[in-house]
This record gives C-alpha cells, structure tokens and sequence, in this order.
C-alpha cells in the first residue's frame, strides 16, 4: 500500500502519454474492420456490410498491388543498404581527421538536412532537378540533353535513394562515431608497434571494433523494410513515376482519400501492419542473436 502511495506520482507523470497512446494508437485499431467491408461512410463501420476476405482477394488480383509491393521492398532495401554503408564510411573518414574544429564543422554540416521537412527539401530538389536546374546544366555541358530525373521511371527510385541518403547519412553516423570511441586506444597502440599503417589500423582494428553496432543497425533495420518514406515520396512523385515511385503508403493514401476505395485501402494498410509487425518480431530476434541485443 505504501509503495503504492509512494509511486503514484510516476503513474500522474505517466497518464498524459498513455491517454494519447490509447487515442492514437489503440482506438484507430478498431477501423481495421472496414477491411472486411463494402464501407459506406454514411452507414459508418456498424452498418456497412460485411463481406469477409473479399477486399483482400480483389487486392491480390490488382496489378498495382504487385507493383506497390515490389517498389516499397526494392526502395527500402537500397535505402537499408545505403543508410549503413555510407554513414560508416563517413564515420571512418571524421575519426581520421585530426582538426577537432574542422571535424566539428564537418558533423555540423552534415547533420543539418536531417533536420528540414521533406516539404522544404522536396522544393530544393524539384528546383535543383528541374530541366533548367543546376543538375542539369551540369549533364547537357557534359552529354548534351537534359535528363528528366522526376519523370523518368528509371531515375526516380535513384532520386529517392539518393535523397534520402543525403538527408539522413549525417545523422546515422552519430550512432557509428559513438561506437568508435568505445574501441580501446591501446589496439591502436599495439598495430602501430606491429608495423600497420592508417589503413591496416582501419581494416584490423576499426572495422572490427564497430562491427557488433553495424550488425545492430542492419537487424533492427529489417522491420523498417516496409516503410519506403511516405513524406518524401509524397512530395516528389507524380502520375508519371507511379510505376516506379508508387508506394505502399502512397497507394493507401490515393485510392483511400482520393479515390474513396475505403475497403481496399484499409485491406492493403492492414496487410502492410501485420507484416510489419512479424518483420519487427523477426529484427529483434536476429538482433538479440547476433548482436546481443534486448529490451526486455
């Protein structure tokens, strides 16, 4: 009873945040329903008729469907990829400069797309990229026509990777700068001895000494795969690029909002969620396997 008195104050400091998860994150569980629905807004979610699986199955039968699903797991990938490999190559290059005031500025500098929208970056880029951008006077100098980046099917899941990385390398690398200086300076200390130059150090000593945290990052990644960026697509794409850029969320948001399909829509958010779960369920596990990582 006393111990019950004594913490009452954390459950009050708890209460805000709870409600909000409650409303935000359990209530809107029960619109899952509308999946199994011929949904009428008028009738609402008790009156619209049930119709089972049906909406799941006319999914599957849609072509758009197929390719949603390969252009969000194809995005993601590269991204994953992208988001580890860089950031740890731009870890390596800060560790190795001497100048703490040049480095400073160097993290500086990188880190702060991080903190713009993708509504502001989306404009920078559609500027940047646009026929008579700055990009393009570069590639007609060089080849002689302009390239149509957010056009083009080919060129758009590049943009998006691209993008991406430059906006979000600067701040992941955060998670590997710290990791390097957890590594033991004596290691060093003792390649020197051994003969090793900077890029023996590099590949015997820093590689391994951060290589638990990139194995991390890569596993819990994995329940991320279906997440291919709604903000930023969003801002970019156009009905031109639907065959390469169009996404899982993206095509929620369409046929749901705009076109009103308000079954479908909510079949194919459902799908994504559940596989989303089983994918974060299957990160954690490779995580506490390989890398040691728990939460509970």
């Amino acid at each position: 009873m006393r111990d019950s008195k004594n913490s009452l104050h954390y459950h009050l400091m708890l209460a805000p945040g709870m409600i909000l998860l409650i409303i935000f994150g359990i209530v809107p569980l029960f619109g899952m329903a509308i999946a199994f629905q011929d949904f009428i807004p008028v009738k609402g979610i008790f009156g619209s008729k049930w119709i089972g699986l049906e909406n799941f199955k006319y999914m599957f039968e849609l072509d758009d469907s197929k390719t949603i699903f390969f252009n969000t797991i194809f995005i993601s990938v590269m991204k994953m990829l992208m988001n580890v490999l860089i950031p740890v190559f731009t870890a390596l290059l800060l560790h190795e400069i001497v100048f703490n005031r040049l480095k400073r500025w160097m993290q500086t500098i990188i880190y702060l797309p991080h903190f713009l929208s993708w509504v502001i970056l989306a404009g920078i880029l559609t500027d940047m990229l646009s026929q008579n951008g700055i990009v393009n006077q570069v590639v007609t100098a060089i080849a002689g026509e302009p390239i149509f980046f957010l056009g083009s099917n080919n060129w758009f899941p590049v943009v998006v990777v691209l993008s991406d990385v430059w906006k979000e390398f600067g701040f992941n690398t955060i998670i590997f700068i710290a990791a390097l200086t957890a590594i033991n300076p004596s290691l060093y200390e003792a390649a020197s001895i051994d003969g090793a130059g900077r890029i023996r150090k590099i590949w015997s000593v820093t590689l391994p000494g951060i290589l638990p945290t990139i194995i991390l990052v890569s596993t819990l990644n994995i329940g991320n795969i279906l997440n291919a960026g709604f903000d930023q697509i969003y801002n970019l794409y156009n009905p031109l690029v639907y065959e390469s850029g169009d996404i899982i969320d993206t095509y929620v948001y369409r046929i749901g909002l705009v076109q009103y399909q308000y079954g479908l829509a909510t079949a194919v958010g459902a799908l994504k969620s559940v596989v989303g779960f089983i994918l974060i369920f299957v990160s954690y596990k490779l995580a506490s396997r390989f890398a040691g990582y728990r939460i509970f």
